[in-house]
């Protein structure tokens, strides 16, 4: 395992946080471009931006969102390769999947795992092989 330079429950917190306020703000726009007013249903074209942004992006920006960016941290693979479509499903779907069949329980042992493991790794990291590091991408 090659975990260098981790970041930390706080500022990944932080990002997250950031990321939403941005796909909110987007998402609101378009929905009201699509449909008028602000509207937030299931399973429509917000779903569909969101995933891309979660899915895609860290996929074509050496691991970064755009929350994870301003914040200077990013999503890295353990073994030093660059993050591909399959990390990104793994960590996300199947993560996400976890997350959800134990009612959010794994949540908050994900969030602890991140304040005190030494490699800063949650539940997700953990399914996909990545963490989160300061550190910027070798070959950007």
């Amino acid at each position: 395992m090659n975990v260098k330079n981790p970041a930390g429950f706080w500022v990944r917190l932080g990002a997250g946080i950031l990321d939403s306020v941005i796909l909110f703000i987007v998402l609101g726009f378009i929905s009201l471009i699509f449909y008028g007013q602000f509207y937030m249903d299931r399973f429509s074209i917000i779903d569909t931006v969101n995933l891309l942004y979660y899915l895609f992006l860290p996929v074509f920006w050496y691991g970064y969102t755009l929350g994870k960016r301003a914040l200077g941290i990013r999503i890295a693979r353990i073994d030093g390769e660059k993050v591909g479509i399959g990390t990104m499903l793994l960590r996300d779907i199947i993560g996400g999947f976890v997350y959800a069949i134990t009612l959010g329980i794994t949540v908050i042992i994900s969030a602890f795992m991140v304040g005190f493991r030494e490699d800063k790794r949650s539940i997700h990291d953990l399914i996909a092989g990545t963490y989160v590091t300061y550190d910027p991408p070798y070959n950007a």
